[in-house]
């Protein structure tokens, strides 16, 4: 087991470092272009369908609003991953991370607005009314012949480990050690409420996963902004500091986290944009499943509303985590001022320090848990969906049955079992998800540019 950790963590470390940044920001800026900018020309546009669509009513059993299709999708985008994922990118690479994460999201959103486009572009409405669409789809469409069919497959092989199963156990993970640490429940029946809940969602099909995510998202995000404004109320004070920092160690973060400028401002940037790239999941392929189902005019509409749910993860609840986490233990006499942890403090606590350090250890660490629960769980649901969609091309309806049965007993044990080998494997086929993916957004980019030049 020690071996094949360590295989897949060296396999993940290339990903990550060089092909993917490559690969994601290369394409994040060539649709920016490409597009005339259309994350800047049309974020107005963007909120008006979004929020003007929240109270639509969904008539169709084969399809979502466009509200539905987006509170999806950011069901989907915000995880633990804008909580613990935004802390260890400030831990490594220091505040200065944050600015990184912001530049990555800003062309995230013209790539995201392609997805979304595509996705809309080449969804199928089945015989009985269900709509199927996602990357497999546009896949297919950008290389005709047996060469899209083996990418297709690759990408459908590689969602359905790391969304259906593998994440699953680790979202679950999250939920029942908060949970534990927070209010002492055993994390075995944690894990049974889970995995019986999601199953419910899971088995009622497409419209009980709209019904629950169009609630669900809008309760999460405001209950953790809710709580990080009033974090930053009390710390107010130190907010310009805080914001000082994420610029000046944007460029100089060599100043706190050591070593020389130019080694520092790699792993900064690294750090950023990686996090930034994995939270928003702009160019992963997995979001399109949910924009696809949008019962909108033209896809337009729908890729100006995919634009909104990169800002929503990142400039809002991914920013309020590094806000809260700055202002608390860096700034001023922070615990983390130095760019040195001390012995207990990592990633995966940082946030609960943040927060126990104004609310107290009792409310801070229950406030964390119950936010880690909407988030994790909003994101099972969701991969769980977009999991389905891709058993369904390899094995037929026939096969779902089974990966729902597999699906909720993964979500089961991940609440008793968590090893860095799960986690590192679903980081893995995550990224592996993003090869198939950006080729054929790119060969099929005069769709999205034709889609964009009508807005311009």
């Amino acid at each position: 087991m020690d071996a094949v950790l360590s295989i897949v963590q060296k396999i993940n470390l290339y990903l990550s470092d060089y092909i993917l940044i490559i690969l994601l920001v290369g394409t994040g800026l060539f649709f920016t272009f490409k597009t005339h900018f259309v994350q800047v020309r049309c974020f107005g546009e963007g909120l008006k369908q979004v929020f003007g669509g929240m109270f639509s009513k969904n008539k169709s059993s084969g399809g979502m609003s466009s509200f539905q299709a987006l509170a999806t999708a950011v069901a989907a985008q915000v995880g633990t991953g804008n909580i613990v994922g935004a802390c260890g990118a400030i831990l490594v690479g220091g505040p200065g991370a944050v600015f990184w994460m912001w530049i990555i999201a800003f062309f995230g959103m013209a790539t995201i607005y392609a997805e979304a486009v595509l996705a809309q572009e080449t969804k199928e409405i089945q015989s009985d009314g269900t709509v199927m669409g996602g990357p497999i789809y546009y896949i297919k469409k950008a290389f005709p012949g047996k060469f899209g069919k083996v990418l297709a497959t690759f990408f459908s092989i590689a969602t359905v480990l790391a969304l259906g199963f593998m994440g699953a156990m680790v979202q679950s993970n999250s939920i029942s050690s908060s949970i534990n640490t927070a209010f002492g429940i055993p994390q075995w029946l944690i894990g049974i409420i889970i995995a019986s809940l999601a199953g419910l969602i899971f088995l009622g099909g497409i419209n009980r996963l709209a019904s629950v995510t169009e609630k669900l998202v809008p309760v999460m995000a405001l209950l953790y902004v809710f709580g990080s404004v009033v974090i930053l109320v009390v710390r107010a004070k130190y907010l310009p500091e805080t914001f000082a920092m994420i610029f000046k160690y944007a460029f100089r973060p060599d100043a706190l986290i050591g070593g020389s400028i130019g080694y520092a401002l790699k792993t900064a940037i690294s750090q950023g944009v990686k996090r930034g790239l994995f939270s928003n999941e702009a160019g992963m392929g997995s979001t399109p499943h949910a924009h696809a189902l949008a019962e909108v005019k033209k896809p337009h509409d729908q890729g100006v509303s995919a634009m909104i749910g990169v800002f929503i993860d990142t400039f809002v609840v991914l920013t309020m985590t590094a806000l809260v986490v700055i202002s608390v233990l860096y700034a001023g006499d922070g615990i983390l001022s130095s760019g040195v942890a001390p012995d207990g403090v990592s990633k995966a606590n940082m946030a609960q320090l943040a927060f126990s350090t104004v609310m107290g250890d009792k409310l801070g660490s229950a406030f964390v848990a119950v936010c880690l629960l909407f988030f994790a769980f909003s994101t099972i649901i969701s991969w769980n969906y977009f999991g389905k969609i891709n058993v369904v091309s390899l094995f037929g309806k026939k096969s779902v049955p089974v990966y729902m049965i597999i699906a909720i007993v993964f979500t089961f044990l991940g609440s008793l079992l968590s090893n860095d080998l799960v986690w590192e494997l679903t980081d893995m086929f995550n990224q592996l998800m993003v090869i198939p993916n950006v080729p054929a957004l790119i060969a099929l980019s005069g769709i999205v540019a034709a889609a964009a030049k009508k807005k311009k």
